[in-house]
């Protein structure tokens, strides 16, 4: 019971709105309804702590998880006495706590990337100077930091003369060096060591930390404890592993990057050795529900870091109530609470064939009598499970059927989430000659281009000049219009080239392209300009660290790429250049915090574009609340806007709306009512135009921390997954048997959500309520 725990005033007031009444796991939570909420509940407790602890020790994280709590934090300081201000107080049992002065707290940095630079934009150290000391007003004097450019090596040198090429090999510690340079690294591990245990005697001698605020990783990790970690671990110097590398990529670069930084991190007993402090883990979205399922749900395990929370009194999670989706008390709570729905029944029968290993048509009424969550279901008979069968067959049906005189925009936030998400079924539309397609990607995508991508393509630009093989340059009007015209015959050169096998070929049809955008972009008025503009920019990319903010036009050329790479793909159908369709919202921008959609700036392109094309269907990535990659989240929210919008023009009571997953989410069985049969053929379409076309992903410098690979393939094994779910309830026999070889070629399974205007901005709405009120 919530009872046996001791809860503050704060967390008094977000419990009772929250309406839980008791909690079944090894560590108390709370839930909020979405990601900014998050932040308030954060920001609440951490002032209400800091007002009892003037003098108190604090350690705050990095990274976009705590954006929310930055901003609400630095709202409510700002707005203490006023109207609004005091409404969030009184709301929340900060009413009469007097405004907190945070100028006396010391600050303790979690973790930071060993070796990098203090001066670089993408350290933590360089973060918690700018959000927090500054940000929060904090002692720059009295906080306890990690510079890497400070930590005492041998000799009194640099990092970058003794480990030049960035890496720390930890074998050192324990194998004799093999030259003088391994002997100077070996010295300076010691002396990183030694530093690394004063850090800790340091927070130590301050009684330890007395409020700590962390996110949690894929894999479990708290500041750099990843799975495995020690759960009476210290400050340390360390390795990581593949899951956070890929959450880490995005910071430093590329996983070349970060698969090769070692880290120094708090440990887990720097944590807890305060037993009276406040440790507090935030964790938003459905794709850390298992995560924080576990979590919660372990007992004390050095595979999940985060049950060393276990030891403190205050350790609490504060969860978006998609995190805690799969926590039992979530799942309880849904079966038992409200109306029964047909949703619940598809759920709880197929999780029950799940549950045993049972296929549907096996499952006997007993079974359904005997499990805690079936046997809720009214009217329980022999034809329940059969029911759900059928039901199950025509979501099916609904996904084999044949579209006709459809115009179709299949919208996504970044290249490539339309093809992972929904490619098979665009390829059955795309068959049917009366249906006319467009794409669009509301984002520009820069931020997944690399610099050493857009550095070996400028050289390879430059090799094919200086041998004639870019010979559009030598048109008259080519540098005044020409660049402008025939980019459908570059598409098609390319995939030409892509038939013949021919890698020269293939690549000398991208650098065509880059040769198009830098014209563009640097309004380039000669051959002599242009090599000089090619000079330039790969200066400039040569002297940026890893990670670091390009000027805005190389953010512009990078996008231009990765559009390119979009219109590759499409043309692989036949999809003409015009109807594939840029947008590049202003509020991607490429900073850590990305802004909210502007209603003027970024809806008012896509009402335009809805304008144009007149769409009879349009599809979206539906994903839950605002987490992972929130740019799915913003540009949901601007779309369901511009829908809105479009409305007020127009009757929208024949457009559908489809709402599509890929790898980031997916959708379960029972909340999707449409489900389209995916065969090999179609798997092997998506991997073969994923390699050709999106080169600049194919080496998956920022890959999904579930795979080391291409991001097709993290979708083909969705797809797969998705499959054997449904095998499960109809049967093997129900596919290879089927009457239609469409099915029966079935060897994965998309699943989406089709909805009328109604049903999709009533969602919207939901995404409308967790922005309402924010800054």
């Amino acid at each position: 019971m919530l009872s046996n725990y001791p809860l503050s005033d704060v967390e008094k007031a977000f419990q009772a709105e929250s309406g839980i009444t008791s909690i079944n796991s090894k560590i108390p939570y709370l839930t909020v309804d979405n990601f900014p909420k998050l932040g308030l509940i954060t920001a609440c407790r951490f002032l209400e702590w800091a007002a009892e602890n003037p003098q108190g020790v604090i350690s705050l994280p990095t990274g976009k998880t705590p954006e929310y709590f930055i901003k609400w934090s630095q709202y409510l300081l700002e707005n203490w006495e006023s109207k609004r201000g005091k409404e969030i107080r009184e709301k929340y049992n900060l009413g009469k706590t007097k405004k907190p002065v945070l100028s006396e707290l010391t600050f303790v940095q979690i973790d930071e990337f060993y070796p990098i630079s203090s001066k670089q934009n993408n350290s933590f150290f360089h973060y918690v100077n700018k959000f927090y000391l500054e940000g929060f007003g904090l002692s720059k004097e009295k906080a306890i930091l990690i510079n890497s450019d400070e930590i005492p090596l041998a000799g009194g040198k640099h990092y970058k003369e003794i480990f030049p090429d960035l890496k720390v090999d930890l074998s050192l510690r324990f194998r004799d060096p093999l030259n003088p340079l391994e002997k100077m690294q070996q010295e300076s591990i010691y002396l990183i060591d030694q530093w690394c245990a004063e850090y800790e005697q340091r927070i130590r001698d301050l009684g330890g930390i007395g409020f700590f605020l962390g996110g949690i990783g894929p894999d479990g990790h708290i500041a750099f404890n990843t799975r495995g970690s020690h759960l009476f671990s210290p400050t340390r110097l360390t390795e990581t592993n593949f899951e956070t590398q890929a959450v880490a990529a995005g910071d430093l670069g590329g996983i070349e990057v970060s698969a090769n930084r070692l880290v120094i991190t708090i440990g887990l007993e720097t944590i807890t050795y305060n037993k009276e402090g406040v440790a507090i883990i935030i964790a938003a979205g459905e794709a850390k529900a298992q995560i924080v399922k576990d979590s919660l749900e372990s007992n004390l395990s050095n595979v999940y870091p985060a049950t060393a929370l276990q030891k403190l009194k205050n350790g609490r999670f504060y969860l978006t109530k998609g995190a805690a989706v799969r926590l039992t008390d979530s799942v309880d709570n849904y079966y038992k609470a409200g109306e029964w729905t047909w949703e619940k029944t598809e759920r709880s029968v197929i999780e029950l064939c799940k549950k045993l290993g049972k296929y549907g048509h096996r499952l006997k009424l007993e079974d359904l009598k005997n499990d805690k969550y079936t046997s809720l279901i009214p009217n329980l008979s022999e034809d329940t499970v059969n029911q759900v069968m059928q039901s199950t067959v025509e979501k099916i049906n609904k996904g084999t059927s044949k579209e006709k005189n459809e115009v179709i925009l299949h919208t996504g936030p970044h290249h490539d989430d339309i093809s992972l998400g929904i490619l098979p079924h665009i390829t059955n539309q795309l068959q049917e000659n009366t249906n006319e397609a467009h794409f669009s990607v509301l984002t520009s995508g820069f931020t997944a281009v690399t610099n050493t991508f857009v550095i070996d393509t400028l050289l390879h630009t430059k090799k094919l000049l200086d041998e004639g093989q870019i010979q559009m340059v030598h048109y008259d009007d080519f540098f005044e219009i020409g660049y402008k015209l025939k980019t459908d015959k570059d598409v098609y050169h390319y995939l030409t080239k892509v038939a013949a096998e021919d890698t020269e070929g293939r690549m000398r049809g991208l650098c065509h392209r880059v040769v198009r955008a830098l014209v563009e972009i640097f309004e380039v008025k000669n051959k002599q300009k242009l090599r000089e503009t090619i000079n330039d920019v790969i200066s400039i990319l040569r002297n940026s660290y890893d990670g670091e903010k390009n000027p805005s036009k190389i953010q512009k050329l990078k996008g231009m790429i990765r559009e390119f790479e979009e219109e590759l793909v499409w043309a692989h159908f036949g999809v003409q250049v015009k109807n594939v369709h840029h947008l590049r919202l202003g509020f991607y921008t490429g900073d850590i915090f990305t802004e909210q959609p502007d209603k003027k700036r970024d809806v008012e392109p896509i009402v335009d574009m809805f304008r144009r094309v007149n769409p009879t269907k349009i599809s979206l990535t539906l994903d839950p609340e605002g987490s992972g990659p929130d740019t799915h989240y913003k540009v949901l929210q601007a779309t369901a806007e511009a829908v809105r919008q479009w409305g007020e023009e127009k009757d929208l009571s024949e457009l559908r709306i489809i709402g599509y997953r890929n790898v980031w989410f997916k959708f379960e069985p029972h909340e999707a009512n449409v489900i389209v049969p995916v065969s090999l053929g179609d798997m092997s379409v998506m991997e073969d135009s994923f390699a050709n076309c999106y080169l600049s992903q194919v080496n998956a410098s920022f890959p999904s921390y579930s795979h080391n690979g291409k991001f097709s393939t993290v979708a083909k094994r969705v797809w797969v997954s998705q499959l054997n779910d449904i095998q499960l309830l109809l049967g093997k026999n129900y596919f290879y048997l089927h009457d239609t070889a469409k099915v029966r070629s079935s060897h994965g399974l998309i699943f989406f959500k089709d909805m009328n205007v109604e049903e999709f901005l009533a969602h919207a709405r939901e995404l409308e309520k967790s922005i309402e009120g924010m800054l």
